[in-house]
């Protein structure tokens, strides 16, 4: 099993396609880490709203951390919350 996966967001932003790419990373991978690019605009506060929209829709066992432009999640075996 791969620790981390690396997933970019372009200016289309954050589709359910990409929800789906999420899920899918977490089966082989205990990490993902989300690159927002700057065609998706790098605005800090876009970036905290897409990763608790990630969150919410993922589940309670996801945890996120936000350095610079990038969204760390990671998958939890009990729930954090």
């Amino acid at each position: 099993m791969q620790l981390i996966s690396t997933i970019h967001i372009g200016k289309n932003g954050l589709t359910e396609n990409v929800f789906e790419t999420i899920k899918d990373r977490f089966k082989n991978h205990q990490n993902v880490r989300i690159i927002f690019l700057k065609a998706a605009g790098r605005d800090r506060e876009k970036i905290k709203q897409g990763a608790e929209e990630i969150v919410s829709k993922l589940g309670r066992n996801y945890t996120y951390r936000i350095i610079g432009f990038t969204i760390f999640l990671k998958k939890w075996r009990k729930s954090q919350r």
